[in-house]
C-alpha cells in the first residue's frame, strides 16, 4: 500500500492522497464476482494526465490524416496512392504511422474494402470503384503516445444494403461508447454492440476486438463486441480504450489470407463494415480521444 505523503504510484507527481488514494480506496470496497470474470483493472493501464494530454495530441494527428483521406478518396483511386498520402502527413506532422512494419506489417495505414474485415493491405493494384465500402484503419505515434480510430467510406453511390450495414456498425460503435461508464463494466460495452447488432441481423466477429491503447499499441483490456452486462474488468477513470466492432452481414466467422498473413475476410464473402475511436473513461463519462 502507498503511503499516503508518498509520491503516487501513477507517475503524476503528486502526493498519493491527493491523486489516487480515494481511487484505491473505492476499488479495495468494492466485491467483485469471479464467476461473471468481474476484476480489477491493473494499475499499468491508467493513465495519469501528462499520459492523457499525449494520447490526446497524437490523437489529432490521427484525426487529421483520417480527414486527409475522407479528401482523397473516390472512385478510381488506388490504395497505396492513400498509404502514401498518409504516410507523409503523419511523418510531416512529426509522428510516426504505427502500423508500419509493426510485427512486419509491411503499409502506414490499412484499408478494407468490401469483404475484407480488416488488416487489407494498400495496393498500387487495388482500384476502388463505385458501389465500393471501405474501412480505413490509422494509428499514429507522437512523442511516445499512441492513438487509434478507423472509419468508413461509401465509395459514390452503394446499394441500400451496403449503406444500412456501415450505418448501423457506427451505431453499433456508439451504443458501445455510450455504455462505457466509469465503475461499471467492460461487458457492458460489448452487451450494447452485440445487441444492436444482432437486433439488425447482423453477425459480430469475436476472433478480433478492440484494445487498451496509449503508451503502446495494444495493452489489455481485450475489448469484445459481444457480451453481458457487469461482466469482466471493472473500467475506471483513467483507462484508455478502443471501441471498434466489426459487423458482418452474415457469418461472423472470419479467414486470414495464407498468402500475405493479413487480410481478414468473411468467410462467406459477404460484405463486413468496421468502425473505431480511442476513448478516455472519465469521472462522468467518456471523451473521444481519436476519430
Amino acid at each position: 500500500m502507498t503511503e499516503r505523503n508518498a509520491l503516487c504510484w501513477c507517475g503524476s507527481g503528486k502526493k498519493y492522497k491527493h491523486c489516487h488514494l480515494a481511487f484505491d480506496e473505492r476499488i479495495a470496497g468494492m466485491k467483485f464476482n469471479f464467476f461473471r470474470g468481474q476484476v480489477r483493472p491493473p494499475k499499468k493501464i491508467i493513465n495519469n494526465e501528462k499520459d492523457i494530454e499525449g494520447i490526446k495530441k497524437s490523437g489529432v494527428v490521427n484525426d487529421g490524416t483520417l480527414d486527409l483521406m475522407a479528401e482523397m478518396i473516390r472512385p478510381g483511386i488506388d490504395t497505396e496512392t492513400l498509404n502514401k498520402a498518409a504516410h507523409e502527413y503523419i511523418v510531416s506532422h512529426g509522428a510516426i504511422p504505427a502500423c508500419l512494419d509493426y510485427e512486419g506489417y509491411p503499409k502506414s495505414v490499412c484499408i478494407s474494402i468490401n469483404d475484407v474485415v480488416c488488416h487489407g493491405i494498400p495496393s498500387k493494384d487495388t482500384i476502388l470503384k463505385e458501389g465500393d465500402i471501405v474501412n480505413i484503419d490509422c494509428t499514429t505515434i507522437l512523442d511516445g503516445y499512441f492513438a487509434d480510430a478507423s472509419r468508413m467510406f461509401m465509395i459514390g453511390e452503394v446499394s441500400p444494403a451496403a449503406e444500412r450495414l456501415v450505418r448501423v456498425t457506427k451505431e453499433c460503435m456508439e451504443l458501445g461508447i455510450e455504455a462505457a461508464k466509469p465503475w461499471h463494466y467492460l461487458g457492458d460495452i460489448g452487451a450494447a454492440c452485440g445487441s444492436h447488432a444482432h437486433k439488425n441481423g447482423y453477425s459480430v466477429v469475436t476472433d478480433l476486438g478492440g484494445h487498451g491503447v496509449g503508451k503502446a499499441f495494444h495493452l489489455e483490456p481485450f475489448v469484445p463486441h459481444v457480451g453481458e452486462k457487469n461482466t469482466g474488468m471493472l473500467l475506471v477513470p483513467g483507462m484508455v480504450l478502443t471501441v471498434e466492432p466489426m459487423i458482418n452481414e452474415g457469418t461472423y466467422k472470419v479467414t486470414t489470407d495464407k498468402k500475405d498473413g493479413w487480410t481478414v475476410r468473411t468467410k462467406d464473402h459477404k460484405l463486413s463494415a468496421q468502425w473505431e475511436k480511442t476513448i478516455l473513461i472519465t469521472e462522468t463519462g467518456t471523451e473521444v480521444l481519436s476519430s
